[in-house]
């Protein structure tokens, strides 16, 4: 070994960038070394490719962190009105189990109908809430799902299992085993992305992104949510791109020389890593500038650039899907609505409402009118709903509930205009067209040309899957 290469060996990545800036390349290497690796998913290749057809190119899943009420959005129950005030059969609280017991044990749960008015729309006359009135106008572009159940009760798990099709940590997400199957059609961003817009971020964290067992190159990757999405993305001042170049290759000679010695295909991810870093440079600036967007579809989404917002993650993604990315995720939050401060059921379900609505028709109406609904499926939905039971609490606010919640699709080869499954007369338990959280995974495989049960990565000695054991395509919902 010569002496530069001799050199090159010696010095650590971290004291390599401690004295000279890469724009978003020194993010790249230095957050992927550190351990949060914002940066760090490479364009992936398809590792089983397409085993049929597909009917959809990309997915933007809008994930409602905290679990919307669909009492108080999407279920009318004239029968839960009646009854509102009136205690919970016993008979149908035999065995079950919801969060805060502590808040039931008190009194007898007793039933509790909305304060929010309803109405038909569309041709297929949806009956939508008054908290949801641009929702409301693209009906007939969305297929609900009413009758939506999963497994656990709190709050991460549940987010874990919707995005991974287990509560158990360290499982490969939905948005990596996408990416791992059929990769993505973009060069110069990932093939998998996350945004975050509320108060918080979604508990569970980056585990709800995570690549698991799968190679880290299929890993979400987060873009922040203010201002620019993406940092550092030119380089400092005197920092010219000859210096770079150099820099770059130093970095390349250390990890190739390490990929030789130690055969780590991680060491691959991250040279794909910073050189996606590097074409980022080119392609971020024209990503994130919304100067391109007519003052019409501003308005339409209700987007202020540079704001932190739902609205400018939901034209983000419309931007990131016409660039090829495969897989768009964004959460918002918080829909807990337990009753008490901040929690309850009127003014705090209002806000939300209003900075998620307004976005969530525009996109719809946005990806109609350029052409690119026919071939992106748009999910809607949180990890749970809620009781049709109140909770004991200071202000008004429901318990968390397994057995049976909405969601709405749009696009992507989906039929439009209809409702799937429906649930008993006060909105507890399913009572025809049960969808497990598995047949929605299946589903949306299944529609991005992927056959749930061949998609499988072996380890720890055995095949894994995202549906588990479980998942069945619902077949109703297809177009």
């Amino acid at each position: 070994m010569d002496l530069k290469k001799k050199l090159l060996h010696q010095v650590t990545r971290r004291q390599l960038f401690a004295d000279c800036g890469v724009g978003v390349g020194k993010v790249a290497l230095a957050s992927m070394l550190a351990g949060d690796q914002v940066f760090a998913a490479p364009k992936a290749e398809a590792a089983t490719g397409f085993h049929h057809t597909p009917k959809a190119k990309n997915v933007i899943y809008l994930f409602m962190a905290g679990a919307p009420s669909q009492f108080e959005l999407w279920e009318r129950k004239p029968e839960l009105q009646k009854l509102s005030g009136q205690p919970m059969p016993p008979s149908l609280m035999e065995g079950k189990r919801f969060a805060f017991m502590d808040s039931f044990a008190k009194a007898a749960p007793k039933l509790l109908g909305t304060r929010r008015e309803f109405k038909q729309h569309g041709q297929s006359g949806q009956w939508v809430s008054e908290c949801m009135p641009h929702t409301a106008q693209v009906v007939d572009d969305l297929t609900f799902i009413r009758s939506v159940h999963t497994e656990n009760f709190n709050h991460a798990p549940a987010k874990i299992m919707m995005n991974t099709g287990s509560p158990i940590f360290g499982r490969p997400s939905m948005g990596a085993w996408v990416s791992y199957g059929i990769g993505s059609e973009s060069k110069e961003l990932p093939g998998f992305v996350v945004l975050q817009s509320g108060p918080r971020g979604p508990r569970g964290g980056a585990l709800n992104w995570a690549s698991g067992f799968l190679p880290t190159a299929h890993q979400g990757v987060p873009f922040l949510s203010g201002g620019a999405p993406i940092l550092n993305m030119a380089n400092p001042p005197g920092f010219d791109a000859r210096r770079q170049s150099e820099t770059i290759d130093a970095v390349v000679d250390l990890d190739r020389m390490n990929l030789d010695r130690f055969g780590d295909p991680e060491i691959e991810t991250r040279i794909a890593a910073y050189e996606m870093a590097h074409r980022m440079q080119t392609s971020g600036p024209e990503l994130i500038d919304f100067a391109q967007e007519s003052q019409e579809t501003l308005d339409m989404y209700g987007a202020v650039p540079g704001e932190k917002s739902f609205a400018n993650n939901c034209l983000l993604a419309r931007r990131l899907i016409e660039r090829g990315v495969r897989f768009v995720q964004l959460y918002h939050a918080s829909w807990d609505h337990h009753g008490g401060p901040g929690e309850n059921l009127d003014d705090n379900l209002d806000e939300v409402c209003l900075a998620a609505d307004q976005a969530c028709g525009a996109l719809i109406r946005d990806l109609k009118q350029r052409g690119l609904l026919e071939d992106t499926l748009v999910v809607w939905g949180g990890e749970f709903g809620r009781t049709p039971m109140g909770e004991q609490r200071d202000t008004l606010g429901r318990n968390h509930h397994i057995d049976a919640y909405t969601m709405w699709f749009a696009g992507g080869g989906t039929k439009p205009g209809q409702s799937i499954g429906e649930t008993d007369e006060i909105g507890f338990s399913p009572v025809n067209d049960a969808v497990h959280v598995h047949d929605i995974q299946a589903t949306i495989l299944y529609l991005l040309g992927i056959d749930h049960e061949r998609l499988t990565y072996k380890y720890r000695g055995r095949d894994f899957r995202l549906t588990d054991v479980g998942g069945r395509v619902v077949d109703k919902l297809l177009a």
